[in-house]
């Protein structure tokens, strides 16, 4: 099985790219925020879902071991294949999509292409319990290098958000408050704060919102 593959960026199409790597390209498929983390002639390393059936292999790239988490995890609720899950990927990012299920926000899971108000529903109440783990999982996988440029900025912001989101959550678990419990806290903290609040803001905001 392929696990992470890092070569040159040979092509990028409006759901996969080719990734050369000495010589051989690898068609992989990926969602629409990893893409734009690439640019053609760059490296780029991406973590791989295999997928080996009887009449193909097919790979699935992610910037981070976070997004193959969810991408793996969004497939096990009904009616959710990885056409689907690629695509709310590409439309939020995991810590986006970790507080939208933490604060019930099926609304937000629903602007992605080809999910509507029923199945946005199911994602956010299946994934209820599982949301926390992932997002703390941000701790200990860090996020894997892709592209260059303002992809990359972006994508470094982004994973700096989920750390610090991530931090907060195992801290309030720490103290004693149940996962499901400082996950909400947390994504509402992120909410009414925005994408700059570090940790110990996050943390202080959570706290008051479990003191309520």
């Amino acid at each position: 099985m392929i696990g992470k593959l890092k070569g040159i960026v040979d092509a990028i199409g409006e759901s996969h790219c080719i990734i050369d790597v000495n010589g051989v390209g690898y068609e992989v498929q990926a969602s629409a925020r990893a893409l734009r983390t690439m640019e053609l002639g760059q490296t780029a390393t991406l973590v791989i879902d295999t997928h080996v059936r009887e009449d193909a292999i097919r790979l699935f790239g992610f910037v981070s071991e976070v997004e193959r988490s969810w991408f793996r995890t969004l497939q096990a609720v009904q009616g959710v294949g990885s056409k689907v899950a690629l695509a709310v990927l590409g439309t939020l990012s995991s810590q986006d999509l970790a507080n939208a299920i933490a604060l019930g926000d099926w609304a937000t899971v629903e602007q992605t292409p080809g999910v509507g108000k029923k199945l946005a529903l199911r994602i956010v109440l299946e994934l209820k319990d599982k949301a926390p783990a992932l997002a703390v999982a941000g701790l200990h996988v860090p996020a894997v290098a892709s592209g260059a440029g303002k992809g990359a900025s972006k994508g470094a912001a982004e994973s700096a958000e989920m750390h610090a989101a991530a931090e907060a959550i195992s801290a309030l678990t720490n103290l004693g408050y149940n996962p499901a419990q400082a996950s909400q806290a947390i994504a509402i903290a992120a909410r009414d704060l925005g994408t700059e609040a570090d940790t110990a803001k996050l943390i202080r905001r959570g706290l008051k919102e479990l003191a309520r």
